[in-house]
């Protein structure tokens, strides 16, 4: 594990927490959205319901990734800046899917997926890769 100094670094790994934070948040909305939904009698899938939850409980584990790339872990970095890139197109690829959810669960799925997009810039962007060079 390397000690992270650069200033920029700091406050992009900072920033990248918070997305992650709101990825969850988001994630949780649409969650009890679907619940709320079934309640009252609309028609929520079980594909809704399974992906819904798959992501929810994904939020954790992002979470203990970036703060694992804040204090210096390379291999933590380096699975963020993957899964923050192949996440989001994997989410709203899914989404475009003909009939396999309704809209509002598609634009709710693709909100959540763009603080995963903030990050992914974040992460390959000059400031955290700073804290990182490249190992030859």
């Amino acid at each position: 594990m390397t000690t992270i100094d650069d200033a920029r670094a700091h406050e992009a790994f900072d920033m990248a927490k918070k997305c992650v934070t709101l990825y969850g948040v988001i994630c949780a909305i649409t969650l009890a959205t679907v619940a709320a939904l079934s309640i009252i009698d609309h028609t929520a899938t079980t594909f809704m319901w399974v992906r819904a939850v798959i992501l929810l409980a994904i939020a954790p584990v992002l979470h203990r990734q970036i703060v694992g790339a804040s204090q210096g872990a390379r291999r933590s970095y380096e699975r963020m800046r993957t899964v923050t890139v192949v996440m989001p197109i994997a989410i709203i690829g899914v989404d475009l899917i003909p009939g396999i959810c309704p809209t509002w669960y598609a634009v709710m799925q693709a909100i959540g997926a763009l603080p995963l997009v903030a990050v992914a810039f974040l992460l390959n962007g000059s400031g955290s890769r700073a804290a990182f060079p490249a190992s030859r």
